[in-house]
């Protein structure tokens, strides 16, 4: 395992680009350090390493994911978001709490942003039984990655969508103040309305909602 991320690491090392990690890292709000290696190079660097290495082996990945995201540069947690997309199926209910480690930690909207709809979300698609006593805990959390996690796990499901747990939980978090919670209301809004826009349409309009949820909610809606 040790070998496998130092191999890696070494590979994004020599490919650091300073000038673009300092726009980066503004970009980001100065909220993490940066290697200046933008995502279609990341992509690349991490496909050809794959094919030359492999994957991480079934039994240590995990280890390879933790490792790779206590890194100070954001490339590397990015790196680990892109080697959990890709052993996902290898994930089972008892992966939930590693996941929710990695929610907690480092924690920002790029990654909640895959951690969420990516990953949680179809641990749970395959898991039903475990959604409520999860979606509770994460949207009575105090944590607002948390929230957001309720929010959005269910971004990519279209009509597999649990519509009244959708609203239920939107409207437990609708009076928040935080940009992150109501950003994640509109954009989960907004997915939702693809697929059944008359029930977000009423929803909207039946529901106080802060007006970036509202906004960002009707979007689609409004485009149609």
């Amino acid at each position: 395992m040790k070998s496998y991320v130092k191999e890696l690491m070494n590979v994004f090392t020599n490919h650091s680009n300073s000038e673009n990690a300092n726009w980066m890292k503004k970009y980001m709000r100065d909220q993490f350090e940066f290697l200046g290696i933008k995502t279609p190079e990341r992509r690349a660097l991490l496909k050809t390493f794959i094919n030359e290495c492999g994957l991480p082996e079934k039994n240590e990945f995990e280890e390879v994911i933790k490792t790779l995201w206590v890194q100070p540069e954001r490339e590397y947690q990015s790196i680990a978001l892109d080697l959990l997309d890709k052993l996902k199926k290898q994930l089972q209910a008892e992966s939930i709490p590693f996941i929710e480690e990695l929610v907690a930690s480092k924690s920002w909207w790029d990654t909640i942003d895959v951690l969420a709809p990516k990953i949680l979300g179809h641990i749970l698609q395959l898991n039903p039984s475990l959604v409520p006593s999860y979606t509770e805990k994460w949207i009575a959390s105090d944590n607002i990655w948390f929230q957001r996690t309720a929010i959005l796990f269910q971004l990519k499901y279209k009509e597999k969508t649990n519509e009244q747990l959708l609203f239920d939980l939107i409207l437990r978090r609708s009076d928040s103040t935080e940009f992150f919670v109501q950003k994640a209301i509109g954009w989960a809004l907004r997915e939702y309305s693809k697929t059944n826009p008359e029930s977000v349409r009423n929803f909207i309009m039946n529901n106080e909602l802060k007006p970036l949820s509202k906004r960002e909610g009707l979007k689609q809606l409004q485009k149609s």
